[in-house]
């Protein structure tokens, strides 16, 4: 008598817990919980991104969050995502997942950036932080802690879910020999980077990936930036544009984001939202070792087969592209205080790990380069 009173409470305890957490439906009891007399239930998530289905890295890698989380937690959370467009519109998956839509989001922060400009900190900033030195920041410098402060007013809990590493500078039709050769021109360039251009005379553009290729060929845009060549090359840019420039100073190390619904997470058991927090660090981890195996290869095809003109940015270029970069930084920080907390947490780290990075990153790249 005493063992069926514990499980029927049991039974009545997990049943309140699972109340509120999103749609719930039978499923097979786990290995080793037999005895229970009602199965598991599964509750059912949706996660809405910003890119086409299964595209390549960025799509894929939403559905490595989602496949690791069903697993993880032996399909109790089963996470279904939704390609751009499938439910929501790509950049609308913030307000979505804010208003419980959707569960889970998949994108990048600086899309966001007409909620709070601060939150282009948490992407990518010109010139600024490399992949590896964005998951310093953030898992040991305080950057992630941040982040979850300026996402809560929305209901959200941010997480690092994702890393290119360095970008290409973009794809161009003209050679750009000078500063001047970007003035009028219209760029598809997100985040800090878009208002660099700006300030340097040409006119940024936000365009969801899916919408690139044909802006390119119409002429709407006459440049666009998007990942490196592993992503450039499935979406074919190397067919509309003559010149492929590097490197990418506008985003050395975006970190993209998971972004779950606050109280859906909150609503599920202890040891589930711990899945779903850890999945999203693995998920981090595994994009950026799948981006670096990658890009060399896909470089490689667009050179030979489809004989791409790889072009350096010039160095007076890059050098007022970075004075300007310093400008619209330092103008973002001062907007108010946590915009202010934000940039010297960032500054701080950056400063610290630039003299690591001189004697070890950077000496072994030097040494490396003389010793081919």
């Amino acid at each position: 008598m005493k063992r069926l009173i514990t499980l029927l409470v049991s039974t009545l305890l997990l049943a309140g817990l699972l109340t509120g957490c999103g749609e719930t439906t039978a499923a097979p009891s786990a290995e080793g919980n037999q005895s229970s007399s009602k199965p598991a239930k599964t509750i059912k998530w949706k996660m809405v991104t910003t890119w086409p289905k299964n595209f390549p890295g960025l799509g894929t890698g939403a559905e490595n969050l989602a496949n690791k989380i069903n697993t993880l937690s032996n399909n109790r959370l089963h996470v279904k995502v939704y390609g751009a467009g499938e439910l929501v519109p790509a950049l609308e998956i913030f307000d979505a997942v804010s208003r419980g839509t959707a569960q889970m989001g998949h994108g990048a922060a600086y899309y966001w950036k007409g909620k709070n400009p601060t939150f282009q900190f948490f992407s990518t900033v010109p010139f600024g932080l490399t992949a590896q030195e964005m998951n310093g920041w953030l898992y040991n410098g305080g950057g992630l802690e941040l982040w979850q402060e300026a996402y809560s007013k929305h209901n959200l809990i941010p997480m690092p879910a994702g890393n290119m590493g360095v970008q290409m500078g973009g794809w161009f039709n003209k050679e750009i020999k000078g500063i001047d050769d970007l003035k009028g021109l219209k760029m598809r360039i997100p985040g800090l980077g878009g208002e660099v251009l700006n300030r340097a005379g040409g006119t940024p553009v936000n365009l969801p990936g899916g919408e690139l290729f044909t802006a390119m060929q119409s002429g709407t845009i006459d440049a666009t930036e998007w990942v490196g060549p592993y992503n450039d090359l499935a979406f074919g840019f190397h067919k509309v544009a003559k010149y492929y420039y590097y490197p990418g100073w506008h985003e050395p190390g975006t970190a993209l984001e998971a972004i779950i619904n606050k109280e859906a997470l909150e609503a599920l058991p202890k040891d589930l939202q711990a899945i779903v927090l850890e999945a999203c660090k693995l998920a981090n981890h595994e994009m950026l070792a799948e981006y670096t195996a990658r890009n060399n290869d896909a470089l490689q095809t667009l050179i030979t087969k489809h004989k791409v003109q790889i072009r350096r940015f010039p160095d007076d270029v890059l050098s007022k592209l970075r004075s300007i970069s310093d400008e619209v930084v330092k103008e973002l920080a001062g907007k108010d205080a946590f915009s202010q907390k934000v940039f010297d947490s960032y500054s701080s780290y950056r400063e610290k790990v630039l003299s690591w990075s001189e004697y070890s990153e950077r000496a072994y790249l030097n040494v490396r380069a003389d010793n081919k």
